[in-house]
């Protein structure tokens, strides 16, 4: 399985930073998503997750750093999750870390929904500052 990663664009703000490590099991998805074609973007990263589940190590850790994401995007993140779910149910180790700004209570209020909708426990991890942008 290959490294899935999706670097910054400079003036790109409204696409995600992908950072998928199969040797790892560490996953993240940072920055802001307000796609357009949210199934162009979404549709790659919801394969690879498939692949992983069905393919390589029992655990997976999955770092939520998104700031701000639209409706279509929240769809597919929920997506995202219901295979997570999934691979719970299998026996798997799952973590889910979703990091959030003291000041941005939708960002838990949205975790906390997640959580009743799919029956996943996530850590809610407050940002002590903003983190910079990675640049890969």
């Amino acid at each position: 399985m290959r490294h899935l990663i999706i670097q910054a664009v400079e003036d790109e703000y409204y696409r995600p930073i992908v950072d998928f490590n199969p040797h790892t099991g560490v996953c993240e998805i940072s920055g802001e998503s307000y796609l357009e074609q949210v199934d162009e973007f979404f549709n790659p990263l919801l394969n690879w997750l498939r692949e992983y589940a069905d393919t390589q190590a029992d655990s997976l850790t999955f770092n939520f750093k998104l700031t701000y994401y639209n409706t279509s995007s929240s769809k597919k993140i929920l997506e995202m999750l219901k295979l997570f779910t999934e691979f719970a149910q299998r026996g798997k180790k799952l973590t889910i870390n979703w990091y959030y700004e003291p000041s941005d209570s939708d960002l838990i209020e949205d975790a906390e929904d997640f959580m009743m909708i799919t029956g996943l426990r996530f850590n809610l991890i407050k940002k002590e500052r903003s983190e910079p942008k990675k640049l890969l």
